[in-house]
């Protein structure tokens, strides 16, 4: 551990031990503010109840605020992980650590979070690397549930809960060719059949939404679904969409296959987005990328595929946020972003795709994604880039409270660290 992050760490303890949780206010002073609303400047953060009460480069600190003192240091909205699995699966091999899928093709009624693990070892870790919220997406079938918005501390899901049902995940089905696979089992002629059998029963779900919602509208139900109350907030516009599609082919069905029924939606993996580019900022489409750190999405695809999507779209004007799609390897966000730098994408459009724009993208950007008066607390303190592996995160503000540092990998580290060496002494 850096000095400086010792020194920041030993503050905010001093600071955590001082006032009651509940009531503790904070001034962040002297860094570098990165309010992704606006240029960068030394000043204040100050947070009260939760939230960011006042930002600015001479904010009167109360009497009452603990001060931590971040001269020479960054402050950056925290990391938002745009889709991932963070608290429904631990080791991948272990079957019984793994609750990120259930039975049947249609499950809209189930949330993510009821299966989150709060006490999962990638969350602690995920946090220590800046990243203070991520949408968790359950998988599994035509309809897996609805993704939960979460912070990555707290006890109970009921402490981590920004919105539990902050958009319904969707596979599209996907029709064969580019990115999304070949014929299958019968030929080009049954994927086909298959492609339009599924996409008609989409249709049928979401048309019996429809009338399950007018018949609640009416008080004419007869018995309670849940499924359809699910559904019906999609159709409403109330949830948005999470609608996974890598393709060319795909991409394109799925956007207007959403268009038709009037949906909202974000088009999450996106590996082919880049060949239709131009056409998904005219259709003003937003898209969660899937990892850039990745292979070609076939054999005679260009190395630098995944690299330079997220360039490609950005030049384009299609707004883009970065997601890890894992669990474990959810502390490689900001590596996701830098990945694509040097490819095309400028630096500010990626620290913007790793906090900002997923939180405007789902609803939720007059609460998150910037340092604004009025907005959740989440912050990072780091003594560099964050895109930068180098980059030490040395604080961490979670719904306004200070949240640990501590990680497995750390503890790791500092046991092996400190190992005996042959002959007896240590290291």
């Amino acid at each position: 551990m850096t000095a400086a992050r010792l020194a920041l760490a030993a503050a905010l303890t001093i600071a955590a031990a001082a006032t009651p949780v509940a009531a503790q206010s904070y001034a962040i002073t002297g860094g570098t503010i990165h309010t992704l609303a606006g240029d960068p400047f030394v000043g204040t953060v100050l947070i009260r109840g939760g939230k960011i009460a006042a930002v600015g480069a001479d904010v009167e600190v109360p009497a009452d605020a603990q001060i931590v003192d971040a001269t020479g240091q960054h402050v950056y909205p925290g990391m938002f992980d745009a889709a991932s699995r963070l608290g429904l699966t631990e080791v991948g091999a272990v079957s019984v650590t793994n609750d990120y899928r259930e039975q049947g093709a249609y499950k809209p009624h189930l949330q993510a979070a009821t299966a989150i693990h709060p006490a999962s070892e990638h969350i602690p870790v995920a946090r220590a690397n800046g990243i203070t919220h991520t949408l968790t997406v359950p998988q599994g079938g035509r309809v897996p549930g609805q993704a939960s918005l979460v912070v990555l501390d707290g006890w109970t899901i009921e402490e981590m809960a920004i919105d539990l049902g902050a958009a319904m995940a969707i596979a599209y089905p996907s029709q064969g060719g580019g990115g999304g696979g070949g014929g299958g089992a019968g030929g080009w002629k049954a994927a086909e059949k298959r492609y339009r059998e599924a996409v008609a029963e989409l249709d049928e779900w979401l048309e019996a939404a429809r009338r399950y919602d007018a018949a609640a509208a009416a008080g004419t139900i007869a018995e309670r679904d849940l499924k359809a109350e699910a559904m019906a907030r999609v159709v409403r516009g109330e949830m948005p969409v999470l609608l996974a599609a890598n393709g060319e082919r795909d991409i394109r069905s799925a956007v207007e296959w959403a268009g038709r029924q009037k949906l909202r939606f974000v088009i999450a993996g996106g590996r082919e987005a880049w060949r239709i580019a131009d056409w998904l900022a005219e259709a003003g489409v937003d898209v969660v990328l899937s990892p850039t750190q990745s292979l070609p999405s076939g054999p005679d695809e260009p190395y630098d595929e995944a690299y330079a999507n997220p360039g490609k779209l950005h030049a384009a004007g299609v707004r883009i946020a970065f997601a890890t799609f894992g669990s474990s390897d959810s502390r490689t966000l900001p590596y996701e972003a830098a990945q694509a730098v040097p490819y095309g994408l400028p630096r500010d459009a990626a620290i913007a795709a790793v906090t900002r724009n997923a939180a405007e993208m789902l609803g939720f950007g007059d609460r998150l994604g910037t340092i604004e008066t009025g907005r959740i607390a989440n912050l990072m303190i780091a003594d560099g880039d964050p895109l930068e592996i180098r980059t030490q995160v040395t604080g961490i503000f979670i719904l306004g409270r200070e949240a640990s540092l501590d990680n497995k990998h750390e503890r790791l580290y500092e046991r092996y660290r400190a190992r005996p060496l042959a002959g007896g002494t240590g290291s």
